[in-house]
């Protein structure tokens, strides 16, 4: 059930009571959106975010017999380096197990965490965002305010590289052990490949689903701080198109 909607400038934004519901409505929007988008066109392609934030999302998107996925190009937004082959951390293994693996996609295009060369992977995955661009991006937010690996200091608004290798921040590794993905910060690798701001904000459609009491502060730093690079999810506010989808907990600190 909806609790709340407001608009902080070009950012809609709106409020659910719990995270099965969020869930809920980010995949009836994602899904409606697909189907709108193919009236026009033969296939699309969407960006998808790998996080346990988008576990109640991925779970009833999945679940949508009403979609055309032989339509769809999926592509993931970051990855980390480093990990060994088959490291159930991976991103892309997030995504196969939860999504990938369960609907006939037209086609899945991962990042390769574990290339020879990685300078060499990210101009290949910035060549098919070029041949294949962004029409839908679902992604999360970051207890940094982080938007893909796109960190406070790192990210740019402006930057000319479409996909990059990133070192991660302190507070972004932490959050990977906050969210039991690993158990403790030194297993966090300390690079990763990510899109990067343009190569997400390019898309026509963004939802952007951010559940949970710990992501609290950074909802309230994207709604009420400047829009700059320094909190990298405020440009989100500057984008047509985009949706953030909040549960109370989420909500909690801006509405205090």
């Amino acid at each position: 059930m909806l609790y709340n909607e407001l608009y902080v400038e070009n950012l809609k934004v709106q409020v659910f009571g719990d995270r099965k519901s969020l869930g809920l409505e980010a995949a009836q929007l994602v899904g409606n959106k697909i189907k709108k988008l193919l009236n026009n066109k033969d296939e699309i392609n969407i960006i998808f975010a790998a996080a346990p934030s988008q576990n109640e999302f991925l779970e009833e998107f999945v679940k949508d017999d009403t979609i055309p996925w032989e339509s769809i190009n999926a592509f993931h937004m970051d990855e980390y380096l480093g990990l060994p082959d088959g490291a159930l951390q991976t991103f892309g293994h997030f995504l196969t197990s939860r999504l990938f693996d369960k609907r006939p996609f037209k086609s899945v295009n991962l990042l390769n965490g574990a290339a020879q060369d990685f300078n060499e992977e990210c101009v290949r995955y910035a060549k098919l965002l070029l041949k294949f661009p962004a029409d839908i991006v679902c992604l999360g937010i970051g207890e940094n305010t982080h938007i893909a690996f796109n960190d406070p200091g790192q990210a740019d608004f402006n930057d000319r590289e479409l996909v990059k290798v990133v070192q991660l921040d302190t507070a972004c590794r932490q959050q990977q052990v906050n969210d039991k993905c690993f158990r403790q910060i030194s297993d966090v690798p300390e690079f990763a490949i990510t899109l990067t701001i343009p190569a997400l904000t390019s898309a026509q459609f963004i939802s952007c689903v951010v559940p949970g009491r710990l992501k609290a502060t950074a909802v309230c730093h994207t709604l009420r701080q400047p829009v700059s690079a320094a909190y990298p999810s405020t440009i989100l506010r500057e984008k047509h198109g985009a949706v953030l989808l909040l549960d109370k907990d989420g909500f909690s600190a801006y509405n205090s």
